[in-house]
């Protein structure tokens, strides 16, 4: 104990400058913030030294406390000032200790740390964004909310035209209007191609990868979905350049080289002519593989987008002269590119959000896909 003040008050004045280097030493010694805390109850608590002192003011006679009341609340005011003071510095002492003694390791985190997945969806971007960047192509992006004209009309789709009703749109309703036309969640990628070709100059070499909107919904269908389009417009471009750059594609994408291409004739109003694209697959191990033998007793083929020539009617649109620049465009869905390379059988667990599905199916951060590694690496 610092000193007893208790029974002395009426015996004798108590020695305030004594009693406030006795406390002051208290404060200076003190190693850390419990003695400090004691050296607080003992001075300034409900039964502490100055505060008793501050007890004996009522019975002092009014000259009396006009003496001893400064003097009284004057030391209260210094001791409190003190311990704050010390306070502080014990803390910051604490702190800068604590810096000094812990380090960050910004290299790979611990095994047992839990980490993060990248989605397969956002790696297959990734693998797109890279094959296609080797082949001289950029990434080309646009809104999800389109408006009719870069939505269907300019892609040669007229309001009354039946192809419309193909796309079941979400749209927004009359009271959503933009310059008279309806707005919509886009149904495809290809505004973007028209953006691109309305706000450049050619030539053109693009993907537009990104969500799309439709109202389907089963085991290879989802209201929304992630699509991927190239669009080439330059001079002289023929259906040669279209075969060769999706057959380069599929061949670096699924990592083989025996992959066999076919072309359906088809129709789509922004292409002429248009084509549908087929794969050969195999199977191997009781599992269906791309690549390999069509017509093997196993084999087949399976659906991977359509494709054509940019129909003169679309780059007329995009105040283009057609006779002088011509092109050609592809759509696949990149769900469907993940589930055939991948190994996934229902479209609709991409969006369920299921941490077990995306710590099976997920990439490590790590897993930067590059043509010179490899993009399945």
């Amino acid at each position: 104990m610092l000193f007893e003040t208790d029974g002395m008050m009426d015996q004798q004045k108590p020695d305030l400058e004594q009693l406030k280097q006795d406390l002051s030493a208290a404060i200076d010694v003190a190693t850390g913030l419990d003695t400090l805390d004691a050296v607080r109850v003992h001075a300034l608590g409900k039964n502490g030294v100055v505060t008793n002192l501050l007890k004996t003011l009522g019975g002092m006679s009014p000259e009396e406390r006009k003496v001893e009341g400064p003097r009284i609340n004057g030391l209260r005011s210094e001791i409190a000032g003190a311990i704050e003071a010390k306070k502080d510095a014990l803390a910051a002492e604490e702190l800068a200790e604590r810096m000094a003694s812990e380090t960050l390791d910004l290299s790979l985190p611990p095994k047992d740390t839990p980490k993060g997945s990248v989605h397969p969806v956002s790696q297959v971007m990734d693998e797109l964004a890279e094959i296609f960047a080797d082949l001289g192509f950029a990434v080309a992006t646009g809104p999800e909310i389109e408006d009719d004209w870069h939505n269907f009309t300019a892609l040669n789709i007229p309001e009354s035209h039946p192809a419309r009703a193909m796309h079941d749109t979400f749209y927004f309703g009359e009271n959503q209007m933009r310059d008279g036309m309806p707005m919509m969640l886009r149904t495809h990628t290809s505004p973007v191609q028209i953006r691109t070709m309305t706000s450049g100059e050619p030539p053109f070499r693009i993907i537009a990868p990104g969500r799309t909107y439709r109202s389907d919904s089963d085991a290879t269908h989802t209201p929304m979905f992630h699509q991927v389009e190239g669009l080439v417009i330059d001079r002289d471009i023929t259906m040669g350049h279209l075969k060769w750059t999706l057959e380069t594609f599929v061949k670096a994408f699924f990592e083989r080289d025996d992959i066999v291409l076919r072309f359906r004739p088809s129709y789509f109003p922004f292409t002429e002519p248009s084509a549908e694209i087929d794969m050969g697959f195999s199977v191997e191990n009781g599992r269906r593989i791309v690549g390999g033998d069509p017509n093997g007793p196993d084999g087949g083929w399976m659906e991977l987008g359509g494709s054509g020539m940019v129909n003169r009617h679309v780059i007329a649109a995009c105040n283009l002269d057609p006779d002088e620049w011509q092109g050609f465009a592809f759509g696949c869905g990149i769900d469907r590119l993940a589930m055939l390379k991948y190994g996934m059988d229902d479209l609709r667990a991409f969006f369920d959000g299921d941490l077990r599905w995306i710590e099976h199916y997920g990439f490590s951060a790590l897993d930067v896909p590059t043509l010179s590694a490899g993009v399945g690496a």
